[in-house]
């Protein structure tokens, strides 16, 4: 039987998970980061910006409700950015807030958040389709092994 992790309400499987410290778990659905989240958080955004060609990044982090928290723990949204990826570069969190708010009324289409809204995609929208547990795990194994 597969390791599975529990995300707030969620359960995660251990395919879905590239990076793990003594109090971290790095996801590529959410990308949900505890208590050395930060250290975690940098290590995971040079990552992420080099393999999705990105030249910034928004971290983001939800702890409570009126953060934007829609899942009860803290965590981080490790999301990479390019320049007039958004017109208004503030926008960026009114879709974190949406997103997150409409994603746990979906576990299914949880996907990747990659924040290119240029050509009308959007962090999430019903054009996009969900990925499979096994392009999740894909995704995961690649990660894991760009931050050996």
């Amino acid at each position: 039987m597969s390791t599975m992790y529990k995300f707030g309400p969620h359960t995660i499987s251990a395919g879905q998970v590239f990076l793990k410290t003594q109090y971290s778990l790095g996801l590529v659905n959410l990308k949900p980061i505890l208590p050395d989240m930060f250290h975690s958080a940098q290590r995971i955004g040079k990552v992420i910006e080099k393999e999705y060609g990105a030249t910034s990044l928004t971290i983001a982090c939800q702890d409570g409700p009126a953060a934007g928290q829609t899942v009860p723990h803290c965590h981080v949204h490790v999301i990479p950015r390019r320049l007039g990826d958004f017109v208004n570069n503030d926008d960026i969190y009114e879709k974190i807030t949406a997103n997150s708010s409409e994603l746990l009324k979906h576990p299914e289409k949880v996907v990747a958040v990659l924040a290119n809204t240029v050509g009308g995609r959007g962090v999430d929208n019903e054009e996009r389709e969900p990925r499979t547990e096994k392009e999740m795990a894909q995704e995961a194994s690649r990660l894991e092994s760009l931050l050996s």
